[in-house]
């Protein structure tokens, strides 16, 4: 039997295309049109993994989605990074200056903003999904109006490329998370990067400290996020990715840092994709 994967959008998005690099080509898909969606379809067991977007080489972190895994207690099983296309699509028989109207996700608007300074005339319009504009300007038939989405998109709803590749930076790449509700089983052998959440003490020098215990128990560091705490004004919390060659490393780190932070959270361990 397939496991369900829960992606962000719909058949054509890039979190479609994650989950079939990921997962294989025959994926049964839950379709949800909001992070918030994703969270829930994982957390009521409707799907075995989500596959989320947490980082961008142009738009940087999604923070709200730091927050949404950390909230809800779920798990980081392993990552994926894939790099992003933006196409320019619409109804055949239209030229880019037919096009009155764009919509898109947020940050697919965000990447591309550069190529649409030549074309001052068009509105820009945020939308849920990528690939759910796309199939909505073919249902609809609607001319006029275009759709920023994947190539497999235009494949699948039998639009037209009027433009390729519209990203401002053409090394455009982002970094997906696949998340688990219970805490995955990874061989020790398969774990090689962690995902860390902590809170520290408002005392000089005290994010230095932990960063140094990192690289004292050589661990490198690869990401860190702040994140304010709620209800805690002016407070915040760290969320740390670090790789490392040797497990006893890690765990020896991790036995140092529960004393010198609070609360804190192994978010998930598996395999540096980056390097793979």
């Amino acid at each position: 039997m397939k496991q369900t994967i829960a992606i962000q959008g719909i058949k054509g998005s890039n979190h479609h295309k994650v989950a079939q690099a990921y997962f294989g080509n025959e994926v049964q898909l839950d379709e949800c049109l909001s992070f918030d969606a994703l969270v829930a379809s994982l957390l009521q067991e409707k799907s075995a993994y989500a596959i989320m977007a947490i980082e961008n080489t142009i738009a940087g972190s999604i923070i709200p989605n730091y927050a949404l895994i950390d909230a809800n207690n779920i798990h980081i099983n392993g990552e994926y990074y894939l790099n992003i296309q933006h196409q320019l699509m619409a109804l055949p028989n239209q030229t880019i200056h037919d096009i009155t109207e764009v919509c898109s996700h947020p940050m697919a608007l965000l990447q591309c903003k550069e190529f649409f300074k030549q074309y001052p005339h068009i509105k820009l319009v945020e939308d849920v999904d990528t690939a759910a504009v796309a199939q909505r300007i073919h249902e609809k038939q609607q001319k006029g109006i275009a759709a920023i989405a994947t190539k497999m998109a235009a494949e699948l709803f039998q639009l037209e490329i009027l433009s390729g590749e519209i990203q401002t930076i053409k090394t455009n790449a982002t970094r997906f998370v696949i998340l688990q509700k219970q805490q995955p089983k990874n061989g020790i052998d398969q774990i090689d990067k962690a995902s860390l959440r902590f809170e520290l003490d408002h005392k000089r020098g005290s994010l230095a400290t932990v960063l140094n215990i990192m690289s004292d128990c050589k661990l490198n560091l690869t990401k860190i996020q702040s994140l304010p705490i709620m209800e805690t004004p002016w407070k915040y919390a760290f969320f740390v990715d670090v790789t490392f060659k040797a497990y006893d490393d890690y765990t020896k780190a991790i036995s140092v840092l529960e004393i010198m932070t609070t609360n804190l959270k192994v978010l998930g361990t598996y395999k540096n994709q980056r390097n793979a």
